[in-house]
């Protein structure tokens, strides 16, 4: 899909090619009074191309996006694009401010899409993002974490299996493990879709937390998508992305009983079939059970916190057709974003 692109008008402000602007995005004020704005930046290049749009914070806590968009703004290479990058690094302006993954309605944004001019505040909040946003793009790139206390390894989400442009976007991106996820009613991802927008759901890291691998790992990411789509130039460098693996299927592994848990496999780890990967016990260690892995696979998700009800979600599996494949995969992606080994100028590691 190729771009127009001409002039690009978000609210009131167009910007022509060749120019940038940092766009505020008029929405629906507080009941204080007070005035609140989404932040849109918009690079439009010289040349025709694509129109990408990368989004992040559409759950108010998930907050990894917003760095991956502050650092790609900031690369050299972005100046030089073709075609337009429209970045929306807040959108979910409500819920960032208030550090939750909900409106102040408590209606959840990515279960809001389209969304309705006259609607709930969110579904209002959703037509303005597709309305000023999305209807003038080609292609998207969509942000996510894990909730609080539950974290993801690096994946990207997408239908991939019968949408070559998405599977090629999805395997440029160079993440460890693509999972074929169908599209859910009312989230921006169907939505896309539905105007036949080849997009993609990169999901990594905790809500509420910095991880500096899955930042990095989604900087890289969205520049060799942009590169896969011609907006940039293809990189000199020699060394390979990672190969990403698409997953069969995924599932979590449930708490068996209320109590402490102790894990003892760590977020990639590949498991086999019948293999303890936890452990929960009363606080006096007195009734413990085990937790096993029901089927072989590669963990692409945990929660973090200790203390779990029975039936709660710990381990998420993804399969794979090949387990040794993808572990490789896994490992090959921790080495090539780990922030000991890269003294890239600008990326000073986040401490956390």
């Amino acid at each position: 899909m190729s771009g127009m692109q001409g002039a690009i008008r978000i609210g009131d402000v167009s910007v022509a090619p060749g120019e940038q602007r940092s766009i505020e995005l008029s929405l629906p004020s507080f009941y204080s009074h007070s005035p609140v704005i989404m932040p849109v930046h918009v690079i439009n290049g010289r040349r025709d191309g694509p129109v990408l749009f990368v989004s992040a914070a559409i759950h108010g806590d998930e907050i990894n996006g917003v760095e991956i968009i502050r650092r790609l703004l900031k690369a050299r290479q972005i100046q030089r694009l073709k075609g337009a990058l429209i970045a929306v690094p807040v959108v979910n302006v409500y819920g960032f401010i208030s550090q939750s993954r909900y409106l102040p309605d408590r209606r959840d944004l990515n279960r809001s899409f389209p969304g309705s001019e006259t609607g709930s505040m969110a579904a209002r909040l959703a037509f303005t993002f597709m309305h000023e946003v999305v209807s003038q793009c080609t292609h998207g790139i969509d942000l996510h974490t894990g909730a609080i206390g539950r974290e993801n390894l690096p994946q990207i989400r997408a239908k991939v299996f019968d949408a070559p442009q998405t599977a090629a976007m999805a395997c440029a991106f160079g993440a460890p493990v693509i999972l074929n996820a169908e599209l859910r009613d009312g989230s921006l991802r169907a939505a896309v879709a539905e105007h036949g927008i080849p997009v993609l759901l990169y999901e990594a890291g905790e809500a509420l937390r910095f991880d500096e691998v899955a930042i990095r790992a989604g900087v890289k990411g969205i520049t060799r998508v942009m590169r896969h789509l011609g907006m940039l130039a293809k990189s000199k460098s020699r060394k390979a992305a990672t190969e990403p693996l698409v997953a069969r299927n995924s599932h979590w592994v449930r708490a068996p009983q209320s109590g402490v848990l102790r894990m003892v496999v760590p977020l990639g780890a590949q498991v086999s079939k019948q293999q303890i990967i936890g452990r929960v016990a009363d606080p006096f260690g007195e009734q413990e059970e085990v937790i096993r892995a029901d089927e072989s696979g590669i963990v692409i998700g945990k929660t973090n916190l200790p203390l779990v009800h029975e039936g709660e979600a710990v381990f998420h599996i993804a399969r794979f057709k090949q387990p040794k494949s993808a572990t490789e995969s896994v490992e090959a992606f921790q080495e090539e974003h780990d922030p000991l080994g890269d003294s890239s100028p600008g990326q000073e590691p986040v401490i956390v």
